[in-house]
C-alpha cells in the first residue's frame, strides 16, 4: 500500500494558561511519539510555546485521524499533569489540562518543508 498522509495538528492548553516550560515540551513530545507508534504512524516534528503545541504527523490511512487526536490529548494530559502536578494547577484548569478544541491541517497543498520550519520556529520556552 502506498500513502502519503500528513496532519498538521495544534492543540492548545485549557483557557490558553501557559503552563509549559521547556522541560514538559520535551516530555510532551516523548508521549506523543509513543501514542502515534502505538497507531502505526509517526511523529515528524513537533515543537510549542507555553500555551499550545503543534505536531506534524505522517499516519496511515487506516487510522481515524478523531481516534489519533483523542488518544494524543487524552494520554498526555494524563501522563503531564501527574508527572508536573507542580506547574498544572487543576483547580484554575478544572481538571483538564487540553481545550477541547483543536485544529488538524491536511499538509497536501503546502510542501511539507514548509510546514515543518513553520512549527520549527514556534517560540519554545527557555
Amino acid at each position: 500500500m502506498v500513502y502519503n498522509l500528513h496532519a498538521h495538528l495544534v492543540f492548545v492548553t485549557r483557557y490558553r494558561r501557559g503552563v509549559f516550560t521547556s522541560q514538559m515540551l520535551e516530555r510532551c513530545e516523548e508521549i506523543m511519539r509513543d501514542v502515534c507508534a502505538g497507531f502505526e504512524a509517526e511523529l515528524k516534528e513537533f515543537n510549542g510555546e507555553t500555551d499550545h503545541v503543534h505536531l506534524l504527523v505522517h499516519y496511515p490511512p487506516k487510522t481515524a485521524l478523531s481516534k489519533l487526536v483523542n488518544s494524543l490529548k487524552g494520554v498526555s494530559s494524563r501522563r503531564l499533569r501527574n508527572e508536573h502536578s507542580e506547574q498544572v494547577d487543576s483547580a484554575i484548569m478544572h481538571g483538564r489540562f487540553w481545550s477541547r478544541s483543536y485544529f488538524a491541517g491536511s499538509c497536501g497543498g503546502a510542501p511539507l518543508t514548509a510546514v515543518r520550519q513553520y512549527i520549527e520556529n514556534q517560540q519554545r520556552p527557555v
